[in-house]
């Protein structure tokens, strides 16, 4: 059964791989949030993305859109995946402020992570609040996304969900500048993605979407099992630094349509 699994994620694999070639003149991520804001009841909200821009109507028509609540279905546990393999390497990053999010975008070679033998490229990361993904409809406080990007354009992205606790290190160290945040940036000399705590080998694997127009598809998604912490105090300046209106810049969940999602249980 595990066997027949895996093929099925081959194939998925592939499947991203054609989806991202006939979208690899798409931007990672829209740099600027003016057309778009994430208010429900607003002509620019989530609902209505994909008439905004004709180039993110996969907003609304696609059929591998992110995020999901990840136990709204069958998930299958399965051993195959394997344990991520991380490659990581401090070198220089830009700290800049998005208006819709804060992200880090490193401008060095920060190594990536390998997925099926594919080494896929650490590009970026950002955080999102409340989380994007759910679990049986249970939203958390927050969610980083740690954006790879493999050398045939294909997309990977590593989620973390957070819940209020103790400061989480590394966030604490990018707000150290967010006196100075603004769309060029801050030039950091090294940061290191290591600092980035995954605390379990267990993850969800499914393949999606971004979670941001153009909402591009064939996004091979990891989102750790393990819920870390975030301070009070770094949520709240996380939610200061970014421009009015976007305090919550969380993309409402996605339709299953049918899609497979597993969960990497080494123990099986």
């Amino acid at each position: 059964m595990a066997g027949n699994s895996i093929h099925i994620f081959m194939i998925y694999l592939i499947l991203a791989s054609i989806f991202m070639v006939i979208n690899a003149n798409d931007d990672i991520e829209v740099e600027d949030e003016h057309p778009f804001t994430y208010e429900g009841d607003s002509e620019t909200g989530p609902q209505h993305w994909g008439h905004i821009n004709p180039e993110w109507q996969t907003c609304e028509t696609g059929k591998l859109q992110s995020p999901i609540d990840l136990l709204n279905g069958n998930v299958e546990s399965i051993s195959g995946l394997g344990n991520l393999k991380r490659a990581y390497k401090p070198t220089t990053a830009i700290v800049r402020n998005r208006g819709h999010d804060i992200m880090v975008q490193w401008t060095g070679d920060a190594g990536g992570l390998v997925i099926n033998g594919t080494m896929y490229k650490l590009v970026q990361c950002h955080w999102h609040t409340p989380s994007e993904h759910q679990l049986h409809g249970r939203r958390f406080n927050m969610e980083m996304h740690m954006v790879h990007n493999s050398s045939d354009g294909t997309i990977a992205v590593v989620a973390i969900m957070y819940v209020l606790g103790r400061h989480d290190t590394f966030l604490r160290r990018m707000l150290q500048y967010r006196e100075s945040y603004n769309e060029k940036g801050v030039e950091l000399s090294a940061v290191n993605p290591w600092e980035i705590k995954f605390g379990s080998r267990k993850y969800y694997r499914y393949i999606g979407s971004l979670t941001v127009p153009p909402c591009t598809e064939g996004v091979i998604w990891t989102v750790l099992k393990k819920v870390r912490t975030v301070s009070r105090e770094q949520l709240r300046a996380l939610r200061n630094a970014v421009h009015d209106g976007f305090e919550n810049n969380a993309r409402p969940a996605q339709e299953w349509d049918g899609r497979s999602v597993y969960m990497y249980h080494p123990e099986l």
